[in-house]
């Protein structure tokens, strides 16, 4: 069944009826080809999901009858963000995509000293955030996300490091880290209750010493992944997948 997402005010208790407005209208009517009758789902992306049927369909809106509702079910306790130093090519496409289906809660990309990419001004950087919430949009319409992952507009990496303070753990992988690993930072971890972690990215090239310093002495810790040298869109995922599995809710109960 396909999936939509809608703000809460969208949701009228009182007609019964969800209102579907924007890109998602056109979606279902050209591209899907749904019709009267058909079902859908549709989360308010707070708490609820519902599941719809196709009263109308009008070139600016789709009007559903909600014939169910159950809080929803398939977000994660843990919230985790991602601070990606900004890759080059579509590297952050296939970023956004696989860590919002692997549950990611917020995604901060970072202007960093080895950032190949160049961001002209302000209004290129929220052209950038407003292409790349859309492909959060479509990753957490296909695999059942009950939210879609905030993208922030890019920032530098000493507002990254003020906008993390507070967390309750930052985990940077640095492939010149040889003494601390993730696997003993998250068992000694498990009896925290931490709800906020912040995961650390470089890019291609992967942080300077400079960054490395400054990151450790606003509290982030350093990791190793591994023996291997994983690439930058990579090693988010692998992160990612190692906290959630830890500490989140992949692997189930």
């Amino acid at each position: 069944m396909n999936r939509f997402f809608v703000n809460p005010l969208q949701v009228n208790a009182e007609d019964n009826e969800i209102i579907i407005q924007g890109d998602d209208v056109k979606h279902i009517s050209k591209v899907l080809r749904l019709t009267e009758g058909d079902e859908i789902e549709i989360c308010d992306g707070e708490a609820w999901e519902y599941i719809g049927r196709i009263q109308r369909i009008d070139k600016s809106e789709v009007t559903a009858a909600i014939i169910g509702r159950e809080p929803l079910k398939t977000e994660a306790k843990l919230h985790v963000i991602l601070y990606q130093g900004l890759p080059k090519g579509t590297k952050m496409e296939l970023i956004l995509q696989k860590t919002t289906e692997m549950g990611i809660a917020e995604i901060v990309p970072v202007i960093t000293d080895r950032a190949v990419v160049q961001l002209k001004d302000q209004k290129d950087k929220e052209k950038k955030a407003e292409r790349w919430y859309k492909i959060t949009e479509e990753a957490a319409k296909q695999s059942k996300r009950g939210i879609i992952p905030e993208v922030h507009v890019p920032i530098s990496f000493n507002d990254a490091l003020k906008q993390s303070a507070s967390n309750d753990m930052n985990i940077l992988a640095y492939e010149k880290e040889s003494q601390k690993g993730l696997k003993a930072l998250l068992t000694h971890s498990k009896d925290k209750s931490m709800r906020k972690i912040g995961l650390w990215i470089g890019p291609e090239g992967g942080f300077t010493e400079e960054e490395i310093s400054l990151a450790l002495q606003n509290n982030v810790n350093t990791v190793t992944l591994g023996p291997r040298i994983l690439r930058t869109e990579t090693a988010g995922f692998a992160l990612l997948s190692m906290v959630m599995y830890e500490l989140g809710d992949l692997g189930g109960n």
